[in-house]
């Protein structure tokens, strides 16, 4: 597993281009439905990449992998928790 950096609100930011197949949310149950959105060039949440189902202790896996590129990330919310 490759350590990266994540803020309370699920957002993920990367020093370098990167394919993630999966990431975990710490406080995110089994079932949750998940949306992860592109992170733009001014850090505001942009189009949606993905909608999944967090899986056991919080595990979404993303398929196709999402690409996301050098200093930029992902953001991931749950809709139904909002």
């Amino acid at each position: 597993m490759i350590p990266v950096h994540r803020d309370p609100e699920h957002r993920f930011q990367f020093a370098e281009p990167r394919l993630v197949g999966r990431f975990h949310l710490a406080d995110v149950p089994a079932g949750v439905r998940v949306r992860v959105r592109l992170l733009g060039p001014d850090g505001a949440p942009g189009a949606v990449l993905l909608e999944a189902v967090a899986g056991e202790g919080g595990w979404v896996t993303a398929d196709p992998p999402l690409r996301v590129d050098a200093a930029r990330g992902f953001v991931a919310d749950c809709p139904e928790r909002e």
